[in-house]
């Protein structure tokens, strides 16, 4: 199996890929429970919490600044993909439409279907991080998180969620889902942050 779907990253790649990883031949659709289907039409993406409540429609999100991004991704399940192509906005842009308390430390990420992960704010309110909508030059599919999904390249990919419905603005950590279930808090993939234990 390791060689059908996998290899070991040939040493060039000791820079890009992270210790205990290896890289993957496709890109695997691995998901907790069902994958929502949610048409463009119907999506929103709610902010409430320490910030001035609003909801956006797509039409608004894709108002926004529109950026192009070639990312590695990481899964905290050891394999990795590299020159992930996406389109989307960057967290940055959407954040200059956002009335953000000072007193917001944390992010509590929120998915369609119910799913959760947490992110500090520093980490959340990267350059880097984006809303996705795209994935290698076609509409992002459901079992990748679209229409649409947050990408935090420098973690692993659980903090990159799918099916973004939600963004909850706290002043205290509220651990996400796999972070309830035995994930790290913070999931730093250099450091093989994998797990709480």
């Amino acid at each position: 199996m390791l060689g059908k779907f996998f290899q070991k990253p040939d040493p060039e790649y000791s820079d890009r890929v992270p210790p205990g990883q290896y890289l993957t031949k496709g890109f695997p659709v691995l998901t907790y429970g069902t994958v929502p289907r949610i048409s463009t039409d119907e999506w929103k993406l709610r902010i409430w919490g320490l910030v001035q409540p609003k909801t956006f429609s797509w039409a608004e999100i894709m108002n926004m600044p529109q950026s192009e991004f070639t990312k590695d991704f990481h899964c905290v399940t050891r394999w990795s993909k590299l020159d992930v192509k996406w389109r989307g906005i960057k967290v940055t842009d959407f954040m200059k439409n956002v009335e953000l308390d000072s007193k917001a430390t944390h992010v509590l990420q929120h998915c369609y279907g119910g799913y959760t992960t947490n992110l500090t704010r520093e980490e959340f309110i990267r350059e880097d991080n984006f809303f996705a909508h795209t994935l290698f030059d076609e509409p992002l599919p459901a079992e990748h998180g679209g229409p649409m999904r947050t990408v935090v390249p420098h973690l692993y990919a659980w903090k990159s969620a799918k099916w973004i419905e939600g963004l909850e603005f706290l002043d205290r950590e509220e651990l996400g889902f796999w972070e309830r279930n035995g994930y790290h808090r913070r999931g730093e993939p250099w450091a093989e942050e994998r797990y709480s234990f």
